[in-house]
């Protein structure tokens, strides 16, 4: 069985001085957070927005809109904290699952609630065209809302260990 622990990268953000993805230095937990928090908002718009706009496309109920929007984003946000862990660690898929999981997991999951809340609060999901002011309201609202609400979870996961690096 591989041995993460020996790696010789570093298995999180909290470990290290330099970070693979995050434009490397010694960098304070807050601003290491936040460049994490960004890099997971970025899978997850992708997704969010792909979904969103397939269901309100489409003339989906909300419910059906949010499940797609949300499995979309874990979709992306989760692939997007793959590759860099594969690539930079030589390590195969499970073995960088492993390493990211419970991370992202918790950072989208957070990022999700609150976007499609917040989404939803300013109509986007009945919006009846992706072309509509009340659809890229609801984007331009729900994007910083999620920012800000994962922003503090990714500084907890960060500091206890918690959050890879990537």
């Amino acid at each position: 069985m591989h041995d993460l622990a020996s790696e010789d990268a570093p298995t999180n953000c909290a470990d290290t001085d330099t970070h693979v993805h995050h434009g490397g230095g010694s960098a304070h937990p807050l601003i290491v957070s936040a460049q994490a928090t960004l890099h997971c908002l970025t899978g997850c718009v992708i997704g969010e927005t792909v979904g969103l706009a397939i269901g309100v496309s489409l003339g989906l109920g909300i419910w059906p809109t949010i499940a797609l929007a949300t499995l979309l984003a874990y979709a992306t946000g989760m692939t997007l904290g793959l590759i860099p862990v594969m690539r930079s660690r030589g390590i195969g898929f499970i073995d960088a699952l492993r390493i990211i999981w419970i991370g992202e997991v918790l950072s989208i999951g957070v990022m999700e609630i609150v976007m499609n809340f917040v989404d939803y609060q300013m109509g986007g999901m009945s919006a009846g065209s992706v072309f509509s002011w009340m659809f890229v309201r609801g984007l331009l609202f729900a994007i910083p809302a999620g920012f800000l609400a994962a922003w503090p979870v990714n500084y907890w996961l960060i500091k206890r260990d918690l959050k890879a690096c990537h």
